[in-house]
């Protein structure tokens, strides 16, 4: 990453605006690593420009790193970098996606599950994989604190379902 900056840097000074077909291709590669996430090939990159040839696509893509609009890492595929990018970079996950009201309610549904399970006469498979879920998620929502106290609940219904098995 250190060597892109750079690469920049280096670059930025000698920036050449870029012609009608490289400015299309340009716009092709930010939009394609705004909504993927990752870079694309170059043959993705001709089908999505309607070019002809990979050939032409590695012209243009080589005269955009010399013009200082592309970088690329060590020759490693899908590599390619918008060196000064008209889209915001966006968290696409935030850490806390629920509001309080939201919070209560998962946490109130949950809640049901294991009542659910506690007060049935055998726990089945498909409830302790279904609670297991839940309170994976809540530690992935970034609710810790109900994580933690459906976990001690989790470990009796476990107990409890392999007591069941072995006296049947």
């Amino acid at each position: 990453m250190k060597a892109i900056e750079d690469q920049a840097d280096l670059k930025a000074e000698t920036t050449v605006r870029p012609t009608k077909k490289q400015k299309e291709l340009l716009t092709f590669i930010e939009d394609f690593i705004a909504t993927h996430g990752y870079s694309p090939s170059y043959r993705e990159i001709m089908a999505g420009t309607r070019h002809t040839s990979v050939a032409t696509v590695s012209l243009h893509i080589n005269n955009l790193i010399k013009r200082g609009h592309l970088a690329k890492r060590d020759r490693s595929a899908r590599s390619l970098e918008v060196v000064n990018p008209t889209h915001k970079a966006e968290a696409k996950i935030t850490p806390k996606q629920l509001n309080a009201a939201e919070e209560k309610w998962l946490v109130d549904k949950i809640e049901l599950f294991f009542k659910e399970a506690e007060q049935s006469p055998a726990v089945l498979e498909g409830q302790m994989d279904k609670l297991y879920i839940l309170t994976g998620t809540l530690k992935v929502l970034g609710l810790d604190g109900a994580s933690q106290s459906y976990a001690a609940r989790l470990s009796e219904l476990k107990k409890r379902r392999e007591d069941n098995q072995y006296s049947v």
